[in-house]
């Protein structure tokens, strides 16, 4: 048999992440010895266990160690990281070393080096130079780039579910269901949001398109207007129906005031789509007067940025859509390490794309009418979301109200 000793450290029992070790060796055909175990009696103790991995060849243990590392195991015998070239563009070497969104250590050359920008499913690379790492996407690799090939010599620490219950807004706290109660959920919320903009903090906002067949673009533009809102990423279909409310009153076809379907109205969005492109682009619309209010208005008139990812099913789309996603998702990266909390609205591929994206420290909100976004989002690793099953209709106008309650 072969072995390894692992070390465990921190809130290891309310976090699961003992039994978590224990499921992953033993569903992985490993077995264990516990050499050690400190259990902490208080609430600010920590948990410290020490234990021995046996598997029958060195592959599956090596399979058993890059497991249990995305858990925040490490393992007790320190060795420097392997460094192995890139053979080319885009191409990473056998074994290499997949990222989680938790914040990482590599050793290298005696110190443990921070892994920058971190997020999943990524590459870690060592520029020897300066001697920093960053996590870099595939795509983005380089030929002759030093990656870091298998787990030694990483250290992942993953969050701490906390032991004393403060709020619905905690780290691994949220159970997918509707039958919540929505006006302390949100207050909860609302009080993050204040206590994150108190802070000079920065927030994310991803919508879809039933912001605006719901008339909620129009609250959502208000908190863009007030400050609330520091980037906005979505599709076309959440810009092209925002235009379409302005331009017409609609939202696919349908008066967002009466609820009535308006004749021709199934051709206003295109309509619109060809009232941004006679003007060039969402800005110039604002600037010639074409477009006068609504979400894109505003995120104009407020020097707020925004990231259109375009997809396979658009229409048009509007000249400001990035119908590259390897673009898009570059574009989005230059945001998401740099916020301190995100709104994920009625979008369920933009909610699972932002969500892989972040790192496990942002504050985040999923509200989703569809108890499966929130669901996916927890299976993808981002433990960190806080789910809310309901509509968006009923979700933004409590929660510009809770905004504006005193504290």
């Amino acid at each position: 048999m072969f072995k390894r000793e692992i070390e465990l450290s921190g809130h290891i029992i309310d976090s699961y992440i003992l039994p978590k070790t224990f499921d992953i060796i033993m569903n992985r055909g490993g077995d264990f010895d516990v050499v050690d175990i400190q259990v902490g009696k208080n609430k600010t103790d920590i948990s410290r266990a020490k234990m021995i991995v046996y598997a029958e060849s060195i592959e599956k243990l090596n399979e058993i160690l890059d497991e249990l590392s995305a858990i925040g195991v490490s393992i007790s015998e320190i060795k420097e990281a392997n460094l192995v070239p890139s053979p080319a563009d885009q191409v990473l070497p056998e074994g290499f070393y997949s990222t989680t969104h938790y914040i990482t250590h590599v050793l290298y050359k005696g110190n443990w080096l921070i892994v920058r920008d971190i997020e999943m499913d990524c590459a870690i690379v060592i520029d020897e130079e300066r001697e920093i790492a960053r996590c870099v996407p595939i795509s983005s690799i380089k030929k002759g780039d030093k990656i870091v090939v298998g787990i030694e010599g990483v250290k992942v620490s993953s969050p701490q579910k906390p032991r004393e219950k403060t709020n619905s807004f905690e780290f691994m706290d949220s159970d997918v269901s509707s039958e919540k109660p929505l006006l302390t959920i949100v207050r909860d919320v609302a009080n993050e949001v204040k206590r994150i903009k108190s802070q000079g903090g920065k927030i994310a906002f991803v919508g879809g398109p039933a912001i605006d067949h719901t008339g909620t673009n129009k609250i959502v533009a208000k908190l863009i207007k007030e400050g609330f809102i520091d980037v906005l990423f979505a599709g076309n279909a959440l810009a092209t129906h925002d235009v379409e409310i302005n331009l017409f009153g609609t939202s696919l076809g349908i008066n967002i005031e009466t609820g009535e379907i308006v004749t021709n109205g199934h051709s206003h969005h295109m309509r619109a789509i060809n009232a941004i492109n006679r003007s060039g682009s969402i800005k110039e619309a604002v600037e010639d007067g074409t477009l006068t209010s609504g979400i894109m208005y505003e995120l104009v008139k407020n020097d707020v940025p925004f990231v259109l990812a375009g997809s396979i099913r658009d229409d048009g789309p509007l000249p400001d859509v990035i119908t590259d996603a390897a673009v898009a998702q570059n574009e989005m990266r230059k945001y998401v390490q740099n916020v301190d909390m995100v709104f994920m609205v009625a979008t369920m591929l933009h909610s699972i794309a932002v969500g892989n994206m972040l790192p496990s420290r942002v504050s985040s909100v999923c509200v989703d009418i569809n108890p499966s976004t929130v669901t996916k989002l927890a299976d993808r690793g981002s433990a960190q979301v806080l789910g809310i099953v309901t509509d968006v209709g009923a979700f933004l106008p409590v929660l510009y109200d809770a905004l504006h309650e005193e504290d």
